[in-house]
């Protein structure tokens, strides 16, 4: 709870004694303004009378908030006055001293006196006295404050003041609080419960005010106060008071006032503010509290204030990209182009967005302008300004002056590109290409800038494959722009802003699904669990009145998933099972899981799950203040874990890998791996399905793990899965090949030759192996293909997998290639999503049918026949039947590449050639039941037998044919050299039909 007062801009001065001329010069014409209060405290009531110098008729404006009984008078004569709101105005006749009565009840329960995220400002109360809103009649502009303050015995008190005096009076205690520098507005914080202790520093009196119940903090915050001190004394300016206060608040603040800084209870006993929020209230006593900030003109403060302490703190810690990573993370999350506005209109934060604008942007801004300047001059600009500029007004222009004197640059280009505009730059890079040239590695690439051109200074790292980096600095500042370098050893990578040094968009790999993104989407989806609404009331009321739709699990279409960032309520929501197949939402009463949206990269999935409605209510409220976290876990409201997921740093493209390179001292044979496969409980084998040296690869594997289980079973990816009984029918030899065939209608939904997995099914038939269909069936897939999974109709629903795992960016990014390759060797245009859609559909339903199997028959051993694709990296069929059933595996591929974690084994059988079903060389097409030729392709038996286009194949061999695959299955019986006898019929102008035989040699 970082938070600075902005309804002020506090003002630090010497003391008077060291003041120079310049300095008292600035004092001439401060108006004085004389405070004494005194408090009713069981009735939250203040009581006070203010006495400030006018000048004869200019008008004077006060802020009065909800004071009330206001009077004024000039030397006892009564003064009228015009009230509109809060707004009170007011012509002395006179110059003069203004005195003024007031009252007003500050009980903490008027809406009024909130500030931003709900805090109140202003509170009389036995718990104590926490005044830092309008609680006194403010005047505009600087002022010379007196305070006087007359609180019962026992308290302690604290304001802006160099010297407090303190004297017992009336039997109570009074405190004088004298500040000798101009203010915009001064505070008061007091209690009975304080103790008060203090160390020093420097010459400086630190003092700790915290309550009695946690006086065991104070020693902790004076020493981190003094390091504080001595830290920024050193690097910026000395320290411009005598004392400085930390005080605790029983409100949830975190402000900086001249002289201290004030803390609400529950931040204290956070063990890293210490560490971190207490330096950044510190650093507010140069920044904001020495240099004024010229609020009509932007507030620079927040940003610098965060860069020279949060960021600062990491980077002594070797994590300051971390940082700035983050920076962009929570500009990414939380600003879009509704809410966003240019740096130089930043006042003060009032939300998500303007937080990530105007402390995230500045304080990167800053970073950058350190890195064109130089560290040595950006902070020999800061010190000059701080001696220059202290107890005035700072605007940015400020800094682009001193920038630019110390520099000796013309930087007004920075300053305008950067405060002036909106948005961020949106990287790319475009036909990145590595070769030789000479002796040397030639790597070239364009840069293109997507939204529009800044210009920018942006650091270029190569890695090298024998180890070691080089890093370039390009300046940019057009929308394209390409570059050339040579470089003598091997490039492996080249990363783009390794360290985050530049504001820029976050490509798709860097940005990690975090909180921020859920919590900042301007319109998220929110899908209701399935039961048990009433625990999730908390979290559904406020993303409705964020502007979310709300949905049941059963209308979210795919389309709806890949438009939106998802809350999905429930850990037993269906929605999940369809994007993820499966996610642990871990323990806890509490838990929000955030994963990439696998439909969109710039979109998430936060899958939230509750125990009870108490548990939601003592949790949900608190992820706000954990936006950087992937995944959350609450027992009661108090954090159980967090966890960051990891993302890639820098924008990373690979040049080269390292060559792959085998131990031939320990190659292995097909023995070995068979050895191996033994004890697994499903083998994979991965096929070339053309390969007839693949398939006997298959055949001996079965062969021999059945010589060593005869509970063994196959699954096959070539078989569809209604079409079982038939399988289940021909192992058990209750009907024959032929019958098979054409039942399980293999030639209609296989296009492979089944003489390549004859011998397999022989085997399996002889030995009454079980043969499983693993696949889906074709009409489905084809029409996912076509449209989409949300083509589907309920009934077609019913026959997918209600899990499926989407998230696989790896696997999404192979098929992608391959989707591109087909693309461009077909000339189509097809939707790469329904494509991902499709092999995926295989992928689980395959998996699913392996999992059916192994539960409904445990005592076996399968073996699992797909081509490599479904097999490579684990990333089709395993890992999403392993998801399902958690059970030892084993992948051997048939001529695959040697990739790290490709496989367990990589077999290369020698080709192998094999007797394949002769080809009739035709074009065919099905109509009303009739089969007809459309066209030839180059050495057409039957085109030389006499066959012409717009003939109708009546019957091969005698044996009719209507469709495609009757004619692959009366081929299969035949062989090369052997005669086909085709009866055709032509159609003949006014003659009619002509029925024709012929005898062809295939």
């Amino acid at each position: 709870m970082k938070k600075f007062l902005f309804f002020f801009a506090f003002l630090i001065m010497m003391s008077s004694s060291h003041a120079s001329q310049a300095e008292e010069k600035l004092m001439e014409g401060i108006p004085e303004y004389r405070l004494v209060v005194s408090f009713d405290i069981p009735a939250s009531r203040i009581t006070g009378s203010a006495s400030t110098s006018v000048e004869a008729g200019k008008k004077l404006i006060l802020r009065t908030g909800r004071l009330t009984d206001l009077r004024m008078s000039m030397k006892g004569r009564e003064i009228g006055f015009t009230k509109k709101g809060d707004v009170v105005e007011v012509t002395p006749p006179e110059a003069g001293m203004l005195d003024i009565t007031y009252r007003g009840v500050f009980s903490g329960q008027d809406a009024e006196e909130t500030m931003n995220y709900g805090v109140v400002s202003s509170v009389i109360g036995g718990r104590g006295i926490s005044l830092t809103g309008t609680w006194y009649p403010q005047r505009e502009g600087l002022c010379l404050y007196r305070l006087t303050a007359a609180l019962p015995k026992g308290y302690e008190a604290v304001s802006e003041a160099e010297d407090i005096l303190k004297a017992v009076k009336n039997g109570g205690v009074e405190f004088t609080f004298s500040f000798p520098h101009p203010l915009e507005g001064i505070s008061l914080v007091a209690s009975d419960r304080y103790e008060v202790t203090n160390e020093t520093v420097n010459g400086i009196v630190v003092y700790a005010y915290f309550f009695s119940e946690d006086r065991g903090l104070a020693g902790t915050y004076l020493g981190h106060a003094k390091k504080y001190l001595d830290l920024y004394g050193k690097l910026l300016a000395p320290y411009a008071y005598k004392r400085f206060s930390v005080v605790e608040n029983f409100l949830p603040s975190g402000y900086s006032m001249p002289t201290f800084t004030l803390l609400g209870q529950d931040v204290v006993r956070l063990p890293f503010i210490v560490e971190t929020s207490l330096g950044h209230e510190i650093l507010h006593q140069w920044f904001g509290n020495l240099l004024y900030i010229d609020y009509d003109k932007g507030n620079w403060a927040e940003g610098l204030t965060v860069y020279l302490a949060d960021e600062y703190y990491e980077e002594q810690k070797g994590a300051g990209w971390e940082y700035r990573k983050q920076i962009l993370i929570d500009y990414e999350s939380y600003v879009n182009e509704k809410n966003e506005f240019p740096l130089r209109d930043f006042r003060s934060r009032t939300d998500f967005a303007s937080r990530a604008i105007g402390y995230g942007k500045a304080a990167q801004v800053f970073h950058m302008l350190k890195n064109i300047m130089g560290e040595e001059n950006f902070y020999r600009m800061l010190k000059d300004m701080l001696v220059e500029k202290r107890f005035q007004r700072v605007s940015w222009e400020d800094f682009r002056k001193e920038s630019e004197k110390i520099s000796h640059r013309d930087l007004g280009w920075f300053f305008t590109q950067w405060l002036d505009e909106k948005g961020i730059p949106d990287l790319d890079v475009e036909d990145l290409s590595l070769r030789l040239n000479g002796d040397k590695f030639e790597v070239r690439f364009t840069l293109n800038q997507k939204s529009r051109a800044y210009k920018l200074v942006l650091p270029v790292t190569i890695t090298y494959l024998s180890g070691g980096s080089r890093t370039e600095s390009l300046t940019i500042e057009k929308e394209k722009e390409s570059f050339t370098f040579l470089y003598n050893r091997m490039p492996a990578t080249m990363v783009i802003d390794k360290n985050y040094d530049v504001l820029r968009r976050l490509g798709a790999q860097e940005f990690p699904p975090v909180m921020a993104r859920m919590i900042g989407d301007e319109k998220p989806l929110v899908v209701l669990p399935p039961s048990g609404k009433e625990s999730y009331a908390a979290v559904i009321e406020y993303f409705t009145r964020k502007g979310a739709d709300r949905r049941e699990a059963s209308g979210v279409t795919y389309a709806d998933e890949k438009a939106s960032t998802l809350v999905i309520l429930g850990r037993d929501n269906p929605v999940i099972g369809r994007l993820f197949g499966r996610v642990d939402t871990g323990d806890g009463g509490f838990s929000v899981v955030l994963r990439q949206n696998p439909w969109n990269a710039q979109k998430v999935v936060g899958i939230v799950n509750a125990k009870s409605a108490d548990e939601t209510d003592a949790a949900f409220p608190k992820i706000f203040h954990y936006g950087k976290y992937s995944s959350l876990a609450f027992e009661g409201g108090r954090n159980i874990s967090k966890k960051i997921d990891e993302s890639e740093r820098g924008m990373q493209m690979g040049l080269r890998e390292d060559a792959a390179a085998v131990d031939v001292s320990a190659l292995k044979t097909l023995s070995n791996a068979i050895e191996a496969a033994a004890s697994k409980k499903i083998v994979y084998v991965g096929e070339y399905h053309d390969r007839f040296s693949n398939h006997a690869v298959e055949l001996r594997v079965i062969r021999e793990l059945f010589g060593k289980n005869k509970k063994l079973a196959i699954g096959m990816e070539m078989f569809q899965r209604p079409f079982q009984q038939f399988l289940d029918e021909y192992i058990a030899g209750t009907i024959d090949e032929r019958e098979f065939l054409k039942k399980s209608e293999y030639f209609k939904r296989w296009v492979f030759d089944y003489n390549l997995y004859k011998p397999i099914l022989d085997f399996a038939r002889q030995e009454k192996i079980p043969v499983i269909a693993l696949n889906m069936r074709r009409e489905i897939t084809d029409k996912v293909a076509a449209g989409g999974l949300d083509s589907l109709t309920e009934e077609e629903r019913k026959e997918i997998p209600a899990r499926m795992d989407f998230s696989d960016l790896d696997y999404r990014e192979r098929l992608k290639s391959v989707f591109e390759q087909h693309e461009a060797q077909e000339g189509l245009k097809t939707n790469f999503d329904f494509f991902f859609q499709v092999q995926i559909l295989w992928d689980e339903t395959m998996a699913q049918s392996v999992d059916e199997y192994l539960k409904k028959n445990p005592y076996r051993q399968m073996i699992v026949l797909a081509g490599s694709g479904h097999l490579m990296y684990g990333a089709g069929i395993p890992t999403r039947a392993h998801r399902r059933n958690g059970l030892d595996y084993t992948i051997i591929l048939n001529d695959a590449d040697i990739d790290q974690d490709i496989a367990n084994y990589v077999v290369f059988p020698q080709s192998l050639d094999g007797v394949t079903a002769p080809k009739l060389m035709v074009l065919l097409k099905e109509e009303a039941g009739k089969l007809k030729i459309t066209g030839f392709a180059k050495g057409s038996v039957l085109q030389q037998a006499g066959l012409r286009a717009g003939d109708t194949l009546l019957s091969l061999d005698n044996t009719p044919v209507s469709s495609v695959e009757d004619v692959r299955l009366v081929l299969f019986y035949k062989k090369s050299g052997e005669t086909l006898r085709v009866r055709a019929s032509r159609k003949r102008f006014l003659l009619g039909e002509k029925m024709m035989e012929f005898e062809v040699k295939l």
